[in-house]
């Protein structure tokens, strides 16, 4: 919905009317796609013309022009014209039409009345004296009214038809930026609620009550943060939050993914280019940087950049400045950078692969988030919290629960893909069990159902002597612990109440190498 009222008070919208009335004495007004006036106050306008003022006072005159409008968008419509220039038959005068369009839609009109196209308009003269007198105006307005109507010749009337337009693009261009400002309004209200404050985020164990605590700590700061976390584990969401509990919370909070673009789009991306930069840059365009001053720039996949990224962004950190494609000066921003990768960094600047110098400008504050296999005590609370979204989603669809046996299963499932696929998951459940508010665990997944079945080593050998079957129970529970763990001997010794000497010994006897685990 256009908001018309606004329009009224826009600078460059009053300025071009002044310009057309100044020039022409052409009074503008403006009209819904039905012909009805909008923005139009009759106490307080002001028009050039007394004869338009007068009849857009008159219910006879709204009317007249409401059916002007309609016809001549009708007639638009089935024609190549942009426009039209018409005569206004009940008064006699010339009017132009000009839409307002939408995403090739027609919202409304720029109608400029008082002017005549046709050199030999003197023979109307009298014509628009009989019809003005006939709506009970005065001989003095009526002669006034005359004088104030100009011939728009040729060379003059392309010019006027382009500041008309240019009325009608103003109007589209506001709106939309009007309606660009609502909903980032809406966006942030959206964000500033429950769902990306960190103290309302789902888990209570002790991983996530570590990084809430970090996360208490760091809301006053300022510093660089690199988010290291397996995909799924909610990167996205530990930096909006970081975001939205900081000081730049009512500043822009920018997303862009660095393996989403090769490293010329990407550049533009990040930095902007100029006009004529390259083939395509048809216009000046704004860098995600730029966009993003003052506020905080989310840049995830920092590790799939390339060396010569590398470079630039370690600029951005160490200076504040970047270089737009194709401009010869530097421009400066203050931007607070959280940065994500799924990759071990460190590693790869052992490797060569990322710069040394651009690792410790990001690892600023390090937080890393914890795997769902990590934290399986927060499954039942994930479930709970996807389920009521689900059932608040759909309203009137039955409040669904999982069953204890589900539940078990998904325990037993290691969840590769971290939160996103328990959330997947979930949904998928929900899907297949129709109207049934109980969730069974026949319907899960068969990759969960086998891994529940595969993670029973109690039941793999009813035979046999005990002290082999103790220790392939002992070789599976290290075997899994590890990989959960992420090769952590430390961590998972004191889970399994072994020394850390302990667990290597039963490592190293059981032939327990890192590669065979990754596979």
């Amino acid at each position: 919905m256009i908001n018309w009222d606004e329009f009224e008070h826009i600078h460059v919208i009053n300025k071009l009317k002044q310009i057309l009335g100044a020039w022409w004495n052409i009074d503008v007004v403006f009209t819904d796609e039905r012909g009805t006036l909008k923005g139009y106050d009759s106490d307080k306008a002001q028009f050039a013309n007394p004869a338009v003022a007068a009849l857009l006072k008159k219910e006879a005159g709204q009317q007249s022009i409401a059916e002007l409008a309609t016809r001549t968008l009708e007639d638009l419509r089935t024609s190549q014209n942009r426009f039209s220039l018409r005569k206004w038959d009940m008064v006699g005068f010339d009017v132009g039409i000009f839409p307002i369009m939408i995403d090739n839609d027609c919202v409304g009109t720029v109608m400029a009345f008082g002017f005549f196209r046709d050199a030999n308009f003197s023979s109307r003269l009298q014509e628009i004296r009989d019809r003005l007198a006939a709506f009970g105006m005065s001989g003095e307005v009526i002669e006034k009214s005359l004088g104030k109507l100009k011939y728009i010749d040729d060379s003059e009337r392309t010019h006027f038809c382009e500041l008309c337009e240019l009325v009608a693009q103003e109007i589209v261009t506001l709106h939309l930026e009007i309606t660009s400002r609502e909903d980032r309004i809406k966006e942030l209200n959206k964000e500033l609620g429950n769902r990306f404050k960190y103290d309302n985020m789902i888990g209570k164990s002790k991983p996530m009550q570590s990084l809430y605590a970090l996360l208490d700590k760091i809301k006053g700061a300022d510093s660089t943060v690199l988010v290291q976390g397996e995909n799924g584990t909610g990167k996205e969401l530990i930096a909006k939050s970081i975001h939205y509990n900081s000081t730049r919370k009512d500043k822009p909070f920018v997303i862009q993914n660095c393996s989403a673009f090769n490293d010329n789009l990407l550049e533009s991306e990040l930095f902007g280019h100029i006009k004529g930069s390259f083939t395509g840059a048809l216009k000046d365009k704004k860098g995600l940087f730029e966009m993003a001053d003052k506020g905080t720039f989310f840049l995830d996949e920092i590790g799939d950049t390339s060396p010569q990224m590398q470079v630039k962004l370690l600029r951005v950190l160490q200076e504040g400045t970047f270089m737009p494609v194709g401009a010869t000066e530097s421009r400066k921003v203050d931007v607070r950078i959280v940065a994500a990768t799924n990759r071990n960094l460190r590693e790869m600047v052992e490797q060569g692969t990322f710069r040394e110098d651009l690792y410790y400008r990001l690892n600023v504050i390090n937080i890393r988030v914890p795997p769902l296999r990590e934290r399986k005590e927060d499954i039942p609370f994930l479930v709970d919290f996807f389920l009521n979204k689900i059932h608040e989603q759909s309203p009137g669809s039955p409040k669904r629960q999982i069953t204890k046996r589900a539940l078990e299963k998904l325990y037993d499932y290691p969840f590769p893909g971290n939160v996103r696929e328990l959330q997947n998951e979930i949904e998928r459940l929900v899907v297949l069990s129709g109207e049934e508010p109980k969730l069974m665990a026949e319907l899960l997944s068969p990759k969960i159902l086998e891994a529940g079945e595969k993670n029973k080593v109690q039941g793999s050998r009813l035979q046999g002597k005990l002290k082999d079957a103790l220790e392939d129970l002992e070789r599976e529970m290290i075997r899994e612990g590890l990989r959960r763990t992420g090769w952590n001997k430390s961590k998972l010794a004191k889970e399994l109440g072994i020394s850390r000497a302990g667990l290597i010994m039963k490592v190293e006897k059981y032939g327990l190498d890192k590669r065979k685990i990754a596979r």
